[in-house]
């Protein structure tokens, strides 16, 4: 039986150098791109107020989504058919959560969705309710 033969790795190439700064008619070089948007500006929120949110409050669509909503209230207003949590939304749509809560608080103000606290499970009921049930139910 023969051993596998080997390959021979080839060193990369290196990358391209980058692409010269454009030069302005009078000499300077043009000023560079201007950062992204920042994340506050997809709700266009201007007073930067923000509902009372947590992780876990609930987050329902009062409606469908209209032709006029930008595409993060489209899928906010898709994926609320049920009741998802803050944190949820912020996973599935990738954004973080102080931009998801200006983008909702925005949302909330347009009645486009309602926010509800959340489902708390029920206390236990008492043991000693539990064991009266039980001595009932077997004296029957």
């Amino acid at each position: 039986m023969t051993p596998p033969r080997r390959k021979r790795r080839e060193p990369k190439p290196p990358p391209p150098p980058p692409p010269p700064a454009p030069i302005a008619a009078d000499g300077e070089a043009a000023p560079a791109p201007k950062n992204p948007e920042r994340l506050y500006t997809v709700a266009g929120s201007e007073d930067g107020a923000r509902a009372e949110l947590d992780l876990v409050t609930l987050i329902v669509a009062r409606d469908a989504p209209q032709v006029a909503a930008s595409p993060e209230q489209a899928s906010v207003l898709r994926l609320c058919a049920n009741p998802l949590s803050v944190a949820e939304l912020s996973a599935y749509l990738n954004l973080p959560f102080s931009a998801m809560t200006v983008l909702i608080t925005e949302m909330i103000t347009a009645e486009l969705v309602q926010a509800r606290a959340p489902i708390a499970r029920q206390a236990v009921p008492d043991r000693s309710i539990l064991e009266a049930v039980m001595h009932g139910l077997q004296r029957l």
